[in-house]
């Protein structure tokens, strides 16, 4: 094996274990009716990544992670509460969380040095430039996933796990690609597609994209999203294609 494949192995594994632990997470999403939540929660981890190097001089990687954290707790929080106590109007009162968490993002990034440039990769990261410790860290969301699958029915498991899991993927997958990971492959399992069948489909479609993105000297995020984009929206016609 030589040396450019081995380095395309820490991006391989970070896309595979973020589809491990995100795609466990969207059919509780979907089931739940609560799309938007990823996109609010995703986004508050990414305000508060930016805020942390507007506010402080050079944090560690901790620190921003810490506070990423935190802003997807405090973020997934208020989803339950809205959940529970508007049923009807959640999606909307979740968009709303998230076009602040935008706006908020807007303005720390327009208070950063950098803020540009960041805000640019923590919607759609390079995930080519993902190292071994980055996947380390979504190896262990996707087994935290993994070990508690049986309970995310649970208000008190999922909501916050969703919350831990968002925060440690932005940074390194970026918002866009999060979403596609999570609702996608749902998209499947929501229409009766076999699992196998689904994750298949879902780590062929990430190769795809990988190889395209090495191929053709294109942003590996960008990419991704487009692959999934368009698996996902393949799930549409699956009852039409059974019925045939």
């Amino acid at each position: 094996m030589t040396a450019a494949q081995l380095w395309f192995l820490a991006p391989a594994a970070a896309l595979f274990l973020g589809l491990i632990a995100l795609a466990t997470l969207g059919s509780q999403v979907l089931e739940r009716g609560v799309v938007f939540i990823d996109l609010a929660v995703a986004q508050a981890a990414a305000c508060a990544v930016l805020w942390a190097g507007t506010v402080m001089d050079q944090p560690a990687y901790w620190q921003t992670q810490l506070l990423a954290s935190a802003g997807a707790l405090a973020c997934s929080a208020a989803v339950a509460m809205l959940s529970r106590r508007w049923p009807a109007q959640r999606e909307a009162l979740i968009g709303l969380l998230y076009v602040m968490g935008a706006s908020a993002a807007l303005l720390g990034a327009q208070s950063h040095p950098q803020g540009r440039e960041q805000l640019g990769q923590l919607l759609a990261a390079d995930v080519l430039w993902a190292g071994w410790p980055q996947v380390a860290l979504l190896g262990v969301c996707a087994l935290l996933v993994l070990v508690l699958r049986r309970q995310l029915g649970s208000d008190g498991v999922f909501f916050p796990l969703f919350a831990l899991v968002a925060s440690l993927a932005v940074p390194v997958l970026g918002l866009l690609l999060v979403f596609a990971l999570l609702i996608a492959p749902a998209l499947w399992l929501r229409v009766g597609a076999r699992p196998a069948a689904v994750w298949a489909g879902s780590l062929g479609t990430c190769a795809l994209a990988l190889f395209l993105s090495w191929q053709l000297d294109l942003p590996s995020g960008a990419c991704a999203v487009l692959c999934l984009s368009v698996f996902g929206a393949l799930s549409a016609f699956k009852p039409r294609l059974a019925a045939g």
